[in-house]
């Protein structure tokens, strides 16, 4: 795939889909991120060449929330190996909102059905090795910062605080799994970790270099240095094409087609092997949780360029 997309084409599209951030709504339920800009946005293409363009706002820096639910599974695959992983979170997508506790009270022994729902999460981050909660989240900056080539990236403290705070769906999650031996440990030390790990905040580019990475096999863009086995970028993708847009992923899935990942702050990446990385930011949500802005920009990138891997 040797398609490349001009800055000019990123502009006029971004400039055209502007307007549909009145048609969302910033989430206020995380008091540190009702403080969002609904018309903050930016999108930025980081290709395989190396070649990195952005429109819109692109110094912003945003947390990455449930976007680090694709990094921490990379990281507790190197840690663990998949036959932990899976044997405690399983592979099936889900119609259910990502924060749904009903599945959990209907599979047996109460296994998360997979990795991108908070459940799965929340159990995937209790994997990752370290003893501390600031050791694990160490770990996933120091992957990070080798996804990006930066090692300035850090967590916002305000919006960890906020979160770890206002987490009472999330502790229910975490002592339903606990009391199934799901998880073990202190559930206050795994929720100090989440919420930290959701806190990371990067920029457009950072996002887009992250993306590039999954789309190159694992492979830094510029060394070609192997940073996350191929297999297991492999994986990573495939929960994003059937699991990465909460439970808008099938539709998503038609309408786009390439393997992303959504956040709650109004982030998605995509990583589409052959073309590149490709990050977009909107406050502004709709009511399944994914960005109005960035959806409609990844539909419009895809039909113009002809990227659904479908």
């Amino acid at each position: 795939m040797n398609k490349k997309v001009s800055e000019e084409q990123l502009q006029e599209w971004l400039k055209q889909t502007e307007p549909l951030t009145s048609l969302g709504r910033v989430p206020d339920y995380i008091p540190a991120l009702a403080k969002q800009d609904p018309e903050n946005t930016a999108v930025g293409i980081f290709h395989l060449d190396g070649d990195c363009i952005g429109a819109g706002n692109i110094e912003t820096t945003f947390t990455l929330q449930s976007i680090s639910k694709v990094l921490a599974l990379a990281l507790a695959l190197m840690d663990q190996g998949e036959d932990y992983v899976f044997s405690r979170v399983g592979m099936e997508p889900t119609g259910d909102p990502f924060n749904s506790i009903a599945k959990l009270e209907e599979e047996d022994p109460s296994k998360p059905l997979n990795p991108m729902i908070n459940a799965g999460a929340l159990a995937i981050t209790n994997m990752i090795h370290g003893i501390t909660p600031d050791e694990k989240v160490g770990r996933l900056l120091s992957l990070i910062h080798e996804m990006t080539n930066d090692n300035t990236i850090r967590y916002d403290e305000e919006v960890a605080s906020s979160e770890f705070e206002t987490s009472y769906l999330n502790r229910s999650l975490s002592f339903f799994m606990k009391q199934h031996h799901v998880i073990d440990g202190s559930v206050e030390e795994l929720l100090d970790a989440y919420t930290k790990q959701c806190a990371i905040c990067v920029n457009i580019k950072q996002l887009a270099r992250i993306g590039a990475v999954f789309a190159n096999l694992g492979k830094d863009i510029e060394t070609g240095r192997q940073i996350i086995p191929k297999h297991l970028a492999r994986i990573c993708k495939t929960f994003m094409v059937t699991c990465g847009m909460y439970d808008a992923s099938g539709s998503f899935a038609i309408r786009v087609g390439i393997p992303a990942k959504s956040g709650v702050s109004g982030a998605i990446v995509g990583a589409l092997n052959g073309f590149g990385g490709i990050a977009v930011f909107g406050p502004a949500l709709d009511e399944k949780g994914n960005s109005v802005v960035g959806m409609q920009l990844l539909e419009t990138l895809s039909s113009r360029m002809d990227l659904s891997i479908f």
